[in-house]
């Protein structure tokens, strides 16, 4: 063999290796930034109620013409607030649906609110009513005022005296508590 040819397999052999920890000390650098940047984000906020904290009470008329109120609250009640205008809503709706057709006592144990027009809803309206009782209200409505909504998406669960159990922006981060 060439002895250039020697040479020239060992210089990229050489520059290989020194590519290859170059990217292996990056990788780690980025790791002890992700690591001091989730450290410093403080807790996501909460759209709406404390957990702990009682809603006022409410009464409202859903699309179907049934009544709701916090009086008629029975067991753990899922509770959904979006907004037709809202990205964060339409990207975390797909995941709610699936959670409150899981949620236990089934559609009569989830409220769904949409904040808007009613002629605007329509497609919100069409994909909550299968898995819940779907309310349309403005932000000054019944169901907004008395869960004290300040941010959409807003997601939680109210014990039968309306008291919050758990909530977030997110349905994944609620955890449905164990029943005694």
């Amino acid at each position: 063999m060439h002895p250039l040819l020697i040479a020239l397999a060992v210089f990229v052999g050489v520059v290989s290796l020194l590519n290859l920890l170059l990217v292996l000390g990056v990788v780690r650098r980025l790791r002890e930034h992700a690591d001091r940047i989730s450290r410093l984000s403080p807790d996501p906020p909460n759209p709406m109620l404390a957990v702990a904290e009682r809603a006022d009470a409410f009464d409202a008329v859903t699309v179907e013409g049934e009544r709701v109120s916090r009086a008629g609250l029975s067991g753990l009640t899922l509770v959904a607030v979006v907004s037709q205008d809202c990205p964060a809503c339409a990207e975390r709706l797909p995941r709610f649906l699936e959670f409150a057709g899981a949620h236990p006592g089934g559609r009569d144990q989830v409220l769904a609110v949409v904040v808007g027009e009613a002629d605007e809803a329509g497609a919100q309206v069409a994909a909550l009513t299968p898995v819940a009782r779907v309310v349309i209200e403005s932000m000054e409505g019944s169901i907004t005022k008395a869960l004290k909504v300040r941010g959409f998406p807003a997601f939680g669960i109210l014990d039968e005296e309306g008291t919050m159990v758990t909530a977030g922006t997110n349905p994944d981060w609620l955890t449905v508590p164990a029943r005694a």
